[in-house]
């Protein structure tokens, strides 16, 4: 199914479920989809009478905000900054994995030999556990990377374990309610792409500040690991990083591996962050979730490309102008 023009509605729902107002008269929406982080979501509303009255009454972190794309869920998550004017109301929303960063740890617990996967599931259950929003996990496939890490009551924000763990050779994205877990490699594929489907042309950069031919992670209490070394194309590139989370030598030596495979050889982005995708290119706007690759084929640069690249974000918007769909794209890894 290709891109096509679509028209978004919005739903403004208390935490218990009830619709507080179907927010009609949209004269802009803004969501996006990001990649090891929480995304964000936006819509201004011109109401008339009935919904300005509705509209009054949504607070932060009580309601949330629920995004369809031609009656199709695309997004949710709680509203954290509603804005009234003389020009409309403006409501600001971010994904379900906000809550994270408004949580901490539980209970004290020791993983030793866990798949990452797990850890993250645990670290995302036990932040809802005392009042959940209602979420789901989905360990789309495993990182295969084994680890020992600890959390101690109370110590920490929730979301910020995520992101460290994320640093290790994990990825994870919200869509929904639901949270995905994947290997920073996976190799799922959502579809191809080619000069023709970005009308506004492209832009390759290769980024050299991140590329390391060797990698040394200190853990917690003398804890190292070490992967890689002197390249005979690039020479000798060391970069050394703090992961206190981690708690072994194997773990650390796996983050170390993780970082030298998403590092070398030097990252080469397609920037396609501000162009727009044409409605005839040969992807689902659905389907473009963070974490999946698409294979992309570009000439109309000296740098071409033919390769899979990551979509590491979604930005999709709609005013009276009509509806844009844009990614960004990173190497894909091991995929």
């Amino acid at each position: 199914m290709p891109v096509g023009c679509g028209t978004h509605q919005a739903l403004i729902v208390d935490r218990g479920g009830a619709v507080v107002s179907t927010a009609d008269t949209l004269v802009e929406v803004e969501w996006t989809r990001v990649l090891d982080d929480t995304s964000s979501a936006k819509i201004l509303v011109h109401p008339d009478a009935d919904c300005c009255a509705s509209l009054a009454e949504v607070r932060a972190w009580r309601h949330k905000l629920c995004l369809y794309r031609d009656g199709h869920p695309v997004w949710e998550g709680p509203i954290i900054a509603p804005k009234w004017s003389a020009a409309g109301v403006e409501i600001r929303a971010f994904d379900i994995l906000a809550w994270l960063d408004r949580r901490v740890p539980h209970s004290d617990v020791q993983f030793v030999d866990r798949e990452l996967a797990e850890i993250a599931e645990w670290l995302i259950h036990d932040g809802f556990a005392p009042d959940d929003p209602g979420h789901s996990v989905e360990i789309v496939e495993p990182t295969r990377i084994r680890g020992r890490r600890e959390y101690e009551v109370d110590v920490g924000q929730t979301g910020d374990h995520l992101r460290d763990l994320a640093d290790t050779g994990i990825d994870f994205t919200a869509v929904g309610s639901r949270i995905l877990l994947l290997p920073e490699n996976f190799s799922g594929r959502v579809g191809a792409l080619t000069d023709a489907d970005f009308p506004a042309g492209l832009s390759v950069a290769e980024d050299g500040a991140a590329l390391a031919t060797r990698w040394v992670v200190h853990g917690k209490d003398g804890v190292k690991g070490v992967a890689g070394g002197h390249d005979p194309y690039y020479g000798l590139l060391e970069q050394s990083v703090e992961e206190t989370s981690v708690l072994d030598d194997a773990s650390a030596e796996g983050a170390a591996r993780s970082r030298l495979r998403a590092n070398l050889p030097a990252p080469v982005f397609l920037d396609s962050q501000q162009t727009t995708l044409s409605p005839d290119a040969a992807v689902d706007v659905p389907t473009l979730v963070p974490g999946w690759c698409v294979d992309v084929t570009t000439t109309a640069t000296c740098r071409t490309i033919s390769q899979s690249l990551k979509i590491v974000t979604v930005k999709v918007s709609e005013d009276g102008d009509g509806e844009s769909v844009a990614v960004q794209l990173t190497p894909a890894g091991g995929a």
